[in-house]
């Protein structure tokens, strides 16, 4: 298998990186025990061999970036902090750990991929890890380790070379309530997250009662919340649910970023109607936007961006598309809901006590991952600002329909740096 791997999807995310906002994934996983470091180092060397297209180096070669062939082994550092990836503190990585007490990290380009596959990844480190650290025979059934054949489905961007891809319509969207606007928090800069628990079996209940699905209810309810606080206002609320593109593209095994999203609208009309006719609205949208030809209208315009970004000479003329194509995105959203699913670590996930998903909120405001691990949903509030109105608003709602819930901690949001060649310089960590 030919280890240069020629860019596509992966340009947008890397000239859309910047030091204040890298785009990177951040998981982090705390364990039931003290992590064991020569235990960890075994998991992870063994878990990277095989996963060889996440050990590279980018490169230029003719002009262009490149990911190249990288045999240096990952580094796992001492602190929660991480490290700059793409450095020699990284060597040269686009992905890096990190460990400390019970906490697992997983640092990632997240131009390399998406959550779909960064979660493939940790269920083969943790296979690794746990049968090691706790002395046991896990199963393998559903689980990527080393010695299966790596098909060229998992290799291939299945995006690069489609010449079949619908064209898109053109669409015009309305400006959507901007969060930090409306509140008139300008000024206030500190990136935070607020993680919220909540009981799995419970909330799929309430899901259930009200024909809902977790990423359509938290969009649903996060949409509800910011309507009380601002009843009178014209703009739209508009909420963006990702939506994993591989089913689309029949290409299940691709480990590349392939996230498009659903426009959720908290319509004016819906606003009386009762919470379970609200749910049958947001997911006949999520229906309606997730048919295959929808989709792929989708991945046609992501590829068009990408192919508008090669046109460009110059580093700093790609990095311009990419803002401003960033910046047309964030004007029609309120805010992001993400949902990659029940996370399936298999057996090793007893050995689980917390899971987070981090990466960069976009400037608009507010991204809401959630994370399904070991029979509870966590709710990471992503957050350009402090406040926390909008978190609050959100913990009313579920007050309100019964919904029992944990604050679990508010923290500042921690990511790593990705050193890129038009970066003069950069700190060792982005907050």
């Amino acid at each position: 298998m030919m280890m240069e791997q020629t860019l596509f999807t992966e340009l947008r995310p890397l000239y859309e990186t910047t030091k204040e906002n890298p785009n990177e994934i951040r998981l982090r996983i705390r364990m039931r025990d003290l992590i064991e470091p020569d235990v960890l180092r075994r998991a992870v060397d063994l878990a990277m061999q095989r996963y060889p297209y996440f050990l590279v180096q980018l490169q230029k070669k003719g002009g262009e970036y490149i990911f190249a062939e990288n045999h240096r082994p990952v580094v796992i550092s001492d602190s929660l902090h991480g490290m700059e990836l793409n450095t020699a503190q990284s060597n040269y990585h686009m992905i890096a750990f990190c460990r400390q007490d019970n906490w697992i990290v997983l640092d990632i380009f997240h131009g390399l991929t998406d959550g779909t596959g960064a979660y493939e990844l940790v269920r083969t480190l943790l296979y690794y890890y746990c049968s090691e650290r706790y002395h046991v025979t896990l199963k393998r059934d559903g689980i990527r380790l080393l010695g299966d054949e790596i098909s060229p489905e998992e290799w291939n961007d299945p995006v690069a070379n489609r010449t079949d891809l619908p064209i898109p319509p053109r669409m015009e969207m309305s400006d959507a309530l901007n969060l930090i606007t409306a509140a008139g928090i300008e000024a206030d800069l500190q990136k935070t997250v607020y993680s919220v628990k909540i009981d799995e079996s419970e909330f799929m209940r309430f899901n259930l009662d009200n024909d809902g699905s977790p990423g359509t209810m938290v969009a649903l309810l996060f949409s509800r919340a910011v309507a009380a606080l601002y009843p009178e206002a014209k703009e739209t609320i508009r909420i963006a649910l990702c939506v994993n593109q591989r089913r689309a593209l029949h290409a299940p095994l691709a480990h590349h970023s392939l996230v498009g999203g659903a426009m959720l609208e908290y319509k004016e009309e819906m606003r009386d109607w009762p919470l379970e006719k609200q749910g049958t609205a947001y997911r006949g949208m999520v229906f309606a936007q997730t048919e295959e030809e929808k989709v792929l209208s989708g991945v046609a315009s992501g590829a068009a961006i990408s192919r508008m970004i090669l046109s460009k000479e110059s580093d700093e003329e790609r990095r311009a598309v990419a803002g401003y194509i960033g910046s047309l995105a964030n004007k029609v959203l309120t805010a992001t809901v993400s949902y990659v699913g029940k996370a399936n670590y298999k057996e090793a996930e007893q050995y689980i006590r917390d899971f987070r998903t981090w990466t960069s909120p976009p400037s608009n405001g507010i991204l809401i991952e959630i994370s399904a691990v070991n029979g509870h949903f966590t709710l990471d509030f992503l957050q350009t600002f402090s406040n926390p109105l909008f978190v609050n608003a959100f913990l009313k709602e579920l007050d309100d329909n019964g919904i029992v819930y944990d604050m679990q901690d508010v923290s500042d949001i921690e990511l790593a740096n990705i050193r890129l060649p038009w970066h003069a310089d950069s700190s060792a960590a982005g907050r």
